[in-house]
């Protein structure tokens, strides 16, 4: 067996996880002396940093006006049930399954809320046909399959004038992906995928739409104190002003304004698209150079410019059975964990066996480029293992 040889450059940062993601570029703990800690983050300190949180947030995304921004618990998760438990009951409701997380909102709303609702579904790598999308209905969808490396190409399916609501769980889209807010009434994510924070926040994003609903409808279920944004009949509007229902970590939110600085900084939501972009154009080029791999979603228009989803298309590993193929994309990440090229780019548990490597802004396409070399190493070197003695 011929060991092949190691490239010569390595990552600067081997950082490619899908979540939570690497660090802004420069990042130091020493970013974080000025958190407010120790002390009450319903103080006036602390609710002015979660106030801030929400502003640059605004400003960095380009949130309209007239949209309310709240910091809640559980991460995006969290942010995606709170909408669902509190909006979804008085019209039909329509899913897109076409990932892990997708699949997790058809369970919410079939199993647990036991809403007579409709899957448009769609295996891995591909969308479900969107001209099915149906105005008078409550539309739940995820912008981007973070396990899948699929997204939506943009909101065309969506009805500028639609009845239903639209809750859009944007987790790994936002902040490298052109959302198109007139057709999104409810927008989730948290900021450990999207610009590299630290977990157990969420951001919750509502339209005047999706506030009507709230002080129009009352669910005919329990609702956790978690999940609740009403008092009286009205919007709580405290929660979208700093005041969140849960404690928050201080350092947490200190840590996403400092990534909200570093974006603003670099030019804004322009140039963290930009950066995406050219992120996934490096593993393009070289995908396109490299016959033992292609992406697992076979659309270009629409492949995720973040979670890069790869699969393995060499015969002699095709031909391993499903339990076999699985084990050799186990055997890449272990290889290039084990060099500290790449960590964490294992496919997720439930997608097709494979390689998830994150390409958002946080990433810096020079270490992109360097890793691509050793992704062949670890393919010459695992699939050394296969060959006859």
């Amino acid at each position: 067996m011929t060991t092949p040889a190691k490239p010569a450059m390595r990552p600067a940062r081997p950082e490619f996880s899908s979540g939570p993601c690497a660090k802004r570029p420069g990042w130091s703990p020493e970013n974080l002396r000025t958190a407010i800690l120790g002390r009450s983050h319903r103080s006036k300190p602390g609710k002015a940093r979660l106030q801030a949180a929400i502003d640059r947030t605004r400003e960095v995304l380009e949130v309209p006006a007239d949209y309310l921004i709240g910091i809640v618990a559980g991460s995006d998760t969290g942010a995606v049930e709170m909408a669902l438990w509190s909006l979804l009951g008085p019209r039909k409701v329509q899913l897109l399954a076409f990932e892990s997380f997708g699949k997790d909102w058809v369970t919410d709303v079939v199993k647990q809320l036991k809403l007579p609702a409709e899957t448009l579904d769609a295996p891995y790598g591909a969308l479900p046909d969107l001209t099915r999308v149906d105005p008078e209905a409550d539309l739940v969808f995820t912008w981007n399959g973070t396990t899948s490396g699929v997204r939506v190409p943009n909101a065309d399916f969506i009805a500028a004038d639609r009845a239903g609501l639209t809750i859009c769980d944007a987790t790994s889209a936002c902040f490298a992906q052109t959302l198109d807010w007139p057709k999104l009434d409810v927008v989730t994510f948290s900021w450990q995928k999207a610009l590299g924070g630290e977990a157990a926040h969420g951001v919750l994003i509502l339209s005047p739409r999706a506030v009507e609903r709230l002080e129009s409808y009352i669910p005919p279920w329990p609702m956790p104190k978690l999940f609740r944004m009403t008092k009286a009949g009205k919007v709580s509007r405290d929660i979208f002003e700093g005041a969140t229902i849960n404690t928050p970590s201080m350092l947490c939110v200190e840590d996403y304004l400092d990534a909200l600085k570093w974006a603003a900084s670099i030019g804004g939501l322009a140039e963290l698209r930009a950066r995406a972009d050219r992120n996934l154009a490096a593993l393009a080029e070289w995908v396109e150079r490299t016959p033992w791999v292609d992406f697992l979603a076979a659309d270009p228009a629409s492949r995720s410019n973040t979670s890069v989803c790869l699969k393995v298309v060499d015969p002699a590993v095709a031909a391993l059975s499903p339990e076999g193929q699985a084990d050799f994309a186990k055997k890449l990440a272990s290889a290039l964990e084990k060099e500290a090229v790449a960590l964490d780019i294992g496919g997720y548990r439930d997608a097709p066996p494979g390689l998830r490597i994150w390409c958002g802004a946080t990433v810096e396409t020079d270490d992109l480029v360097a890793l691509t070399p050793w992704l062949d190493w670890a393919f010459a070197s695992v699939s050394a293992e296969l060959a006859p003695a």
